[in-house]
């Protein structure tokens, strides 16, 4: 066995997820909840690791490096519209939040928009689409489409 294999990690775990070894960075880190394609391009560009390189061969030190990166991308100059919470409700900064958190903080804005009865919060609590698709054909929750033929 080669000495390159010999540190191989089959699991990895960056910012609270565990990410297969076999996958490459930039196809990894898009597992995280809260980190996209084009986030995990300027995290890796930020952290000077090739694309291509596979997340079971990094060293401690760079997966400590990405995990810094990714708790505050501002910190490291990443432009703060790249973050998925600018000019935040409560604390009225530019945060980025990742996996349990970012989860937690969408249920509790669905949750307020639901108390406030804006038209949002009310879609939500019908199940019904909130961004504007039709749904007159679509969206129809599992029953199905048609009618049912009599039996002769």
């Amino acid at each position: 066995m080669s000495q390159e294999f010999k540190n191989f990690q089959h699991l990895v775990r960056i910012s609270s997820t565990d990410i297969k070894g076999d996958k490459q960075v930039v196809n990894g880190l898009t597992y995280i909840r809260g980190v996209g394609s084009r986030l995990a391009d300027v995290i890796l560009k930020k952290a000077e690791i090739p694309h291509d390189a596979f997340i079971g061969m990094l060293t401690d030190e760079q997966i400590k490096k990405l995990n810094e990166i990714i708790a505050d991308p501002i910190k490291f100059g990443i432009p703060f519209w790249f973050v998925n919470h600018v000019k935040d409700r409560v604390s009225g900064k530019n945060i980025h939040l990742t996996g349990n958190d970012l989860a937690l903080y969408d249920r509790n804005d669905i949750d307020r928009l639901k108390k406030l009865r804006t038209y949002r919060g009310v879609k939500h609590q019908a199940g019904h689409k909130v961004r504007g698709q039709r749904t007159k054909s679509t969206g129809r929750g599992g029953r199905s489409l048609g009618f049912a033929r009599k039996k002769l």
